[in-house]
């Protein structure tokens, strides 16, 4: 991904900026589409929560449902000696 642009933004009293109109162009973000807020220490980013679920959607997926062909006696047998 490379930087398109650099603009400035005030944030309001309730902590709402507006997003210029060329940004809403920016596929996934359309009025009413949810956005994921990644903070770093040093910065914060607005990524559509389509990108963000397609991409990770492995890193999101549950022990749970990921259990059932992990924690099975042959995959134990398999591991046991690594």
């Amino acid at each position: 991904m490379s930087l398109l642009e650099i603009k400035t933004a005030t944030i309001t009293s309730k902590g709402q900026i507006v997003l210029p109109k060329y940004i809403r162009k920016i596929e996934g973000f359309k009025k009413g589409t949810k956005v994921a807020i990644l903070t770093y220490s040093d910065r914060v980013e607005l990524r559509p929560m389509n990108h963000i679920i397609l991409k990770s959607a492995t890193a999101i997926a549950s022990e749970k449902s990921l259990a059932k062909d992990w924690l099975s006696k042959e995959e134990e047998e398999a591991w046991k000696n690594l």
